[in-house]
């Protein structure tokens, strides 16, 4: 999406009109625009109202949503589940925090890192 003023709140509008909530979001900033990740429940219908109202959706794809509440603040627990799905050979492409204390996993192989995890 275009990285101007008041961009962020016309989606969040939109999606607020349309009763969807976004519980995850991540940003970065591209050059004059801005790439965003947001975690949704249903994202056919999420895709369809943004395509809509002129935003662009590139891709949707699974991501993997844990709890951290047992390794928030916790030195090296990071780095423990990190660890854990690169040995299993699978790259973590996205990660960020996002509401009620949980962390928000992208990788390439889903379930490999499902399994790696012990999920």
């Amino acid at each position: 999406m275009e990285n101007k003023p008041g961009i962020l709140a016309d989606l969040g509008e939109i999606l607020g009109k349309h009763n969807i909530n976004m519980e995850g979001l991540c940003g970065i900033p591209l050059n004059d625009e801005s790439v965003l990740h947001i975690v949704v429940e249903d994202d056919t219908t999420t895709k369809y109202i943004l395509e809509q109202e002129g935003f662009s959706v590139s891709a949707i794809r699974d991501v993997i949503v844990l709890d951290i509440a047992d390794l928030a603040g916790k030195a090296g627990s990071g780095g423990k589940l990190a660890r854990k799905i690169g040995n299993a050979g699978v790259n973590i492409d996205t990660i960020y925090l996002a509401e009620n204390n949980r962390i928000v996993l992208g990788v390439d192989n889903i379930d490999k890192a499902l399994t790696a995890l012990g999920l």
